[in-house]
């Protein structure tokens, strides 16, 4: 592991039982509504009609007041790594995992909403050390984006994915790491983006999941497939964003009840777990409800719900439409995804695209979905980058 230095301690987090004791009485005596009135009982996305069953939610409430364990999720991180540091006078927190190899690229993986760190911890060693020794290796780093996890609540507005961009190469620099990677999914792929634009003398490219054309572009000359993708972005946008315009105008609401009650929590992002998936029924088709606790744990217990949502408030719709990148990237479209870009839109901004895949499997959340396919879809998308700066 690198040793810490003057602006990068070495940092453990543990909850006081105290804190999991008071999450647990809450579960306990948390008032839930009446089911809810969707006529098809049956499985099927059609139960999640009007949001989280009743059912499900209460399995799952059940489930994280008497079976999950926090403390091994603790555990994990420490085994992996976690340091802060202090950049524009804001605690960054983040995972570091140096790889064993000499040849490895440093790599920084940036989450998104409602995600967390908790998202990469999964496939962390398999990028840093591969069993397969022709794949590529790298020294990895996770940051918690400002506003979540343990990293700190910004005081004050500005902190959108430009700032956050740029507090990355900073924090790469910190690392010894001058030249790097980059890899996101939603708000981790805005800000990849800006990474791969903004700072082409420090990013050797990037991949992502997340793929924002200009706006304004015409369908023509598209293929069925990639009209069928617009549409469905399009019918996202004005159909099932409600969450997004919630807290890109009013945090601070939502944010009372994000923060006061784990149910309402635990309801509001398990929701986007479940839509954003590729699943027929539920999210726990493809995701351990382990995880997903602990990326909802995570956020309560550091008290972000309300700090996490502002994101949305500094940058939702705020990519420079101008912005375009130059570096080498790579790009995956997977099928269940929210929003997925057409190539011919995605190569108005990305110019080099290296690698383009549309796999077959997966959703929003492709490392805890389909995590081996994702480690070998960024391995080689990365490996497309580096060859290219070759």
């Amino acid at each position: 592991m690198p040793r810490p230095t003057r602006d990068v301690q070495a940092f453990e987090a543990h909850a006081t039982d105290a804190d999991l004791d008071d999450l647990r009485a809450r579960l306990a005596a948390a008032r839930l509504p009446e089911a809810e009135t969707v006529r098809r009982a049956a499985p099927g996305p059609h139960r999640w009609e009007q949001g989280v069953p009743l059912a499900d939610l209460g399995d799952v409430v059940n489930y994280w007041r008497t079976e999950y364990d926090w403390r091994s999720f603790e555990e994990r991180l420490d085994r992996i790594g976690q340091f802060r540091t202090t950049i524009d006078d804001l605690g960054i927190h983040f995972l570091h995992r140096r790889s064993t190899r000499a040849d490895a690229a440093p790599l920084v993986l940036t989450h998104g909403w409602p995600g967390s760190i908790a998202e990469f911890v999964d496939v962390v060693d398999e990028l840093a050390d591969p069993k397969d020794a022709d794949a590529p290796a790298f020294h990895v780093v996770v940051p918690s984006l400002p506003g979540f996890g343990h990293s700190d609540r910004p005081a004050a507005t500005g902190w959108g994915t430009e700032k956050i961009a740029a507090t990355w190469v900073e924090l790469m620099g910190r690392l010894g790491y001058g030249k790097f990677v980059a890899h996101g999914g939603d708000w981790g792929g805005v800000i990849t983006t800006v990474l791969g634009g903004r700072f082409p003398s420090h990013v050797l490219g990037i991949h992502t999941t997340f793929a924002e054309a200009p706006p304004g572009l015409a369908t023509d000359g598209l293929t069925t497939v990639e009209r069928e993708w617009a549409e469905e972005t399009r019918d996202f946008r004005r159909h099932r964003s409600a969450y997004a315009q919630q807290q890109a105008t009013r945090p601070q609401t939502i944010g009372y009840s994000l923060t006061d009650s784990p149910v309402g929590l635990l309801a509001w992002i398990l929701d986007k777990f479940a839509e954003w998936s590729d699943t027929e029924d539920s999210p726990f088709e493809t995701i351990s409800r382990d995880r997903v606790l602990d990326d909802v744990t995570l956020y309560w217990l550091t008290r972000t719900g309300a700090s996490a949502a502002r994101i949305y408030y500094e940058s939702h719709r705020s990519l420079d439409p101008e912005l375009r990148v130059d570096v080498p990237s790579a790009i995956s479209m997977y099928p269940r995804d929210i929003e997925k870009c057409p190539r011919p839109w995605a190569q108005e901004r990305y110019r080099q695209i290296v690698r383009w895949r549309s796999p077959e499997r997966g959703g929003h959340f492709p490392s805890l979905e389909v995590p081996e396919y994702f480690v070998k879809d960024l391995q080689e998308g990365l490996a497309a980058v580096l060859a290219a700066n070759r």
